[in-house]
């Protein structure tokens, strides 16, 4: 089947497009190379994607350029393309989230629309729809109400495509991803940075007391939500979480253990950051047969060992 992958050089959206590629699909890539991180990394996560056979690959801004013969004949949709990040999203940036998250997923699906040829959009939204909520585990019909500009655009993200849904008959699915990492992990990212820290044997710094929890998910498992995805009827929102609820603390121990000594720098808690995050996955277990499969060591050893072999680790 043709596929559209938007995103296609970021952390998920290359792992999933050569998911696809290896699956017989034809991938056609898109991503804007926005400036939130350096553009050479992105290149590297298309490295095996640049000469496979079935791959090509689009430099489009989803907001602005003509997307019409982008959709055209394509039977599948994954949006991945979005302005990441909660701690950027506050202030003069906010005009880029709205820009990339927002606007863009409104196009999209607009041009979708008007071709009519997908069978399923598949949109990757996040865990941050849910903001300072009590109520845990996290399910998907539990309040939605964002703590961060970010958050803000994920959830309008959710409503486009529940309006396009239901007045168009658009079949479209968000998956709700919970803090998800892995090799490919963007720079500016908890466990990426922490990582890096250790290797350089440098203080990592610690925003609040470290007894917040996330419900981590390694990329993998984010990737075979999408391909699960794209072969249900399901439509809706799901919740895709990894089955890894700990503490900020408790990662710390483990990277001890898989990556080298520790140091902290304790630092104030960051506007927009929650205290806890839980995925109740009964919805995606039932509907699309989604399971994660890997656990948080596991994860956390795969992502230490591509930081030091794809990164080159100061000496």
């Amino acid at each position: 089947m043709r596929c559209l992958v938007t995103g296609v050089a970021g952390f998920i959206g290359s792992h999933l497009a050569e998911r696809l590629i290896d699956l017989g699909h034809e991938v056609v890539g898109v991503d804007r190379f926005a400036d939130h991180y350096p553009r050479p990394v992105k290149e590297k996560n298309l490295a095996r994607l640049r000469d496979a056979p079935g791959f090509s690959l689009s430099e489009t801004d989803l907001a602005t350029a003509a997307l019409e013969p982008l959709v055209d004949g394509a039977e599948l949709v994954f949006h991945l393309a979005a302005q990441a990040g909660v701690r950027a999203s506050w202030g003069d940036r906010f005009g880029t989230y709205l820009h990339d998250n927002v606007l863009a997923t409104q196009r999209l699906l607009e041009a979708v629309k008007q071709r009519g040829s997908a069978r399923k959009i598949i949109y990757s939204s996040s865990s941050s729809v849910y903001g300072q909520t009590h109520e845990m585990p996290m399910r998907e019909e539990s309040p939605t109400a964002p703590y961060s500009p970010y958050g803000v655009t994920k959830l309008s993200g959710e409503h486009l495509c529940d309006l396009y849904r239901q007045n168009f008959g658009l079949p479209t699915i968000a998956l709700r991803y919970f803090t998800v990492y892995g090799p490919r992990q963007r720079p500016d990212m908890g466990f990426h940075r922490f990582i890096q820290a250790i290797f350089a044997g440098e203080a990592i710094p610690l925003y609040g007391d470290g007894e917040q929890t996330r419900d981590f998910t390694f990329v993998t498992d984010a990737v075979a939500a999408n391909i699960l995805a794209m072969s249900s009827s399901a439509v809706g929102v799901f919740n895709i979480g990894g089955g890894s609820r700990v503490t900020v603390n408790q990662v710390l121990h483990t990277l001890g253990e898989v990556a080298g000594a520790v140091r902290v720098e304790p630092r104030a808690e960051q506007p927009g950051d929650v205290r806890h995050t839980w995925a109740d996955t009964t919805r995606a277990r039932e509907a699309l047969g989604y399971a994660p499969k890997v656990s948080l060591t596991e994860g956390l050893k795969a992502q230490a060992t591509w930081q030091r072999e794809a990164l080159s680790p100061p000496r």
